[in-house]
């Protein structure tokens, strides 16, 4: 509790936590940012750019499966057994996972443990084993993956969005992979893969941690520095956002609905601002569709940045009544586009949105997550900026953003469709034009 209350009074006393404390280091030709923080827990985050740009679609997977071959399957000097046992002994991690926009490699250690910790992690990264053992586990747990999530109607809700909205773009593929993509992929592809994907042109170094400035720029010379440049990277194609539904049919206890509408760019002024204004739409769906309809155990709304060249308004809702949901999901909306957010609600929503943000990036992983994404985005001083972003936040902004970018939304239904026609899955009111202050010329 003393804790929580620190971090409402320092939010509430504009005192930014993060700010100051972030440096951008060019060291060799790689993007270092480091953070230096007072935390015993360290975290570093070795991004590659491209994500879904960099494969094809006979490769979906392949990219997080030959950085987790790589990264957990022992080095050339190293076996696998000896690595895992030390890294235990360290109480170090090394994770590995892929987004639609990037991937990376992940380490944790205690500050203790940095010096060994890295030289074992640097040592996977350049050097790694990457036998046939590794990869078959690798996949074969991809796979699983893969399997559950298409089992999952949460998940595969968003699969199939995700297929509606980006269709013959890089988008539509998916960086995790599909069974039937990841059991044709073998060690071979995985290391020609590996071979080509790191190089300095590609990859950036988000370090967060009480470390040392000198010591970590020491580091990366003596390591990664020996990278070849590579290839330079190609951002994913993408597509605008326009209206429309799909509706697929599945008897399910429940019926899902999510829809995605067009986002300002998170690195652009308008993105943090329309990200906040997502965030009292969420309140009012909670009040409105949970609290005085029971129509749903979760409505959600918010800001989608999962596709950072296409980010987007998301609605959501589980619910048995889709169609009084939908009615009022969109009646919502349009009473905001129309009569706008109040300054009071505004106000009031700036402290308790500032006091989730820094609370749920307490820890140096959270913190390196947000902050290889924001990079990812085009800027990673978002991060420590939106304190004052979110601080400066008028009334009026937050009205015109949100006129602006949500006019209109793609429907995605999974369910039995007998309890929905397509009518019900109604578009925003469009955002009415202000009033000019140009007088009429007389007749």
């Amino acid at each position: 509790m003393k804790r929580i209350i620190y971090i409402i009074l320092c939010v509430c006393g504009g005192t930014p936590l993060f700010a100051q404390t972030t440096k951008e280091l060019q060291v060799d030709g790689i993007k270092v940012i480091f953070k230096k923080t007072e935390k015993s827990v360290a975290t570093v985050n070795l991004c590659i750019r491209g994500g879904a740009a960099n494969i094809t679609e006979a490769q979906q997977g392949l990219e997080p499966l030959a950085l987790r071959t790589a990264l957990n399957g022992g080095t050339a000097s190293v076996n696998k057994d000896a690595l895992s046992a030390e890294l235990e002994k360290l109480g170090t991690e090394f994770s590995a996972g892929a987004k639609n926009d990037f991937t990376f490699m992940t380490m944790t250690c205690l500050r203790d443990n940095w010096d060994r910790s890295w030289a074992l992690f640097s040592d996977a990264v350049l050097h790694p084993a990457m036998d046939e053992g590794e990869f078959k586990l690798e996949r074969d747990r991809m796979v699983s993956g893969a399997k559950q999530l298409e089992a999952d109607p949460d998940q595969y809700l968003r699969i199939l969005a995700a297929q509606q909205l980006f269709a013959g773009t890089d988008y539509a593929k998916r960086v995790n992979g599909v069974p039937e993509t990841l059991e044709k992929l073998t060690l071979a592809d995985a290391k020609d893969f590996y071979k080509k994907l790191l190089g300095k042109q590609r990859i950036y170094l988000v370090v967060v941690g009480n470390l040392d400035e000198k010591d970590i720029v020491s580091k990366v010379k003596s390591t990664l520095a020996a990278l070849p440049s590579g290839e330079a990277p190609r951002k994913p194609t993408a597509a605008a956002i326009k209206p429309g539904v799909n509706v697929s049919d599945r008897q399910l206890a429940t019926n899902y609905i999510i829809g995605f509408g067009n986002a300002p760019k998170y690195y652009s002024p308008d993105g943090p601002l329309f990200q906040f204004a997502m965030s009292i739409l969420y309140d009012r769906y909670f009040v409105e569709l949970r609290t005085k309809r029971s129509l749903s155990y979760a409505p959600a709304a918010g800001y989608n940045n999962a596709f950072i060249e296409t980010p987007a308004a998301q609605l959501y809702i589980t619910t048995v009544d889709p169609k009084q949901s939908l009615e009022v999901m969109t009646a919502i909306i349009n009473d905001v586009k129309e009569n706008g957010f109040k300054p009071k609600e505004i106000e009031n929503k700036k402290k308790s949105y500032l006091t989730n943000y820094y609370m749920t990036n307490q820890s140096s992983g959270a913190q390196a997550n947000v902050m290889s994404t924001c990079e990812a985005s085009g800027n990673w001083r978002i991060f420590d900026e939106i304190n004052t972003r979110i601080g400066q936040v008028k009334t009026e902004d937050v009205n015109r953003v949100f006129g602006n970018y949500l006019n209109e939304v793609q429907w995605t239904y999974l369910g039995n469709k007998d309890k929905v026609a397509e009518s019900d899955f109604k578009q925003p009111a469009p955002a009415k034009l202000p009033a000019s202050n140009v007088k009429k010329p007389k007749d």
